[in-house]
């Protein structure tokens, strides 16, 4: 049975940071392959800066293409909004029975889980796997010793999706900042600008 991490993001753009950490995924654990699941846009939140849920997708596929063991998902794009991962794990575990899922997350995420619908049920029927994040505050006690929980040593990473928006909005270069197949892309359809 092939073992899936799925590596959930709006990926608005898609950085060398996402690839760097998804990479170190799928070498450096028992992992088979990195899922990048592109969340759509939230129709009720209409944000300028959001490119739409094609483009997304289009750009995260771009980036993996040359990476066999990474790959573009578009799954949430036909769940309801708004999209819940308990829903979307479900999901994909009923279109995939020959896989088990592992889902990655930051840190920062970690602290914030019990806010999350269903967490419970999660954390029942799934791993996680848990990236480094820069955080201020520390992981809940429940969580600490958890065995479905497995923090992963992983790079640090300090780049934003944002920060490379902003960028481009100041016309500056941000080309080392994206896989090169995902820049062209960006630029030639000019956005952010």
């Amino acid at each position: 049975m092939k073992k899936i991490g799925l590596y959930f993001g709006t990926f608005n753009p898609i950085h060398i940071g996402h690839l760097i950490l998804a990479n170190h995924f799928a070498e450096t654990t028992d992992l088979d392959e990195v899922w990048f699941v592109v969340t759509p846009q939230n129709p009720m939140k209409r944000k300028d800066s959001i490119l739409d849920n094609h483009h997304r997708l289009e750009l995260v596929y771009k980036a993996t293409y040359d990476y066999p063991k990474l790959r573009p998902s578009d799954i949430e794009f036909g769940l309801p909004m708004p999209n819940y991962t308990i829903n979307s794990l479900t999901h994909l575990e009923e279109k995939h029975p020959d896989k088990q899922f592992v889902l990655l997350m930051g840190e920062d995420n970690l602290v914030s889980f019990p806010k999350w619908k269903n967490y419970e049920l999660i954390l029942d029927r799934y791993e996680l796997y848990v990236y480094p994040r820069k955080t201020d505050r520390t992981i809940p006690k429940p969580f600490q010793n958890n065995p479905k929980i497995n923090l992963i040593n992983a790079p640090q990473i300090e780049l934003s999706s944002s920060a490379i928006r902003k960028a481009i909005k100041a016309n500056q270069n941000i080309r080392p900042l994206l896989p090169p197949e995902s820049w062209l892309y960006l630029d030639e359809m000019n956005f952010y600008k």
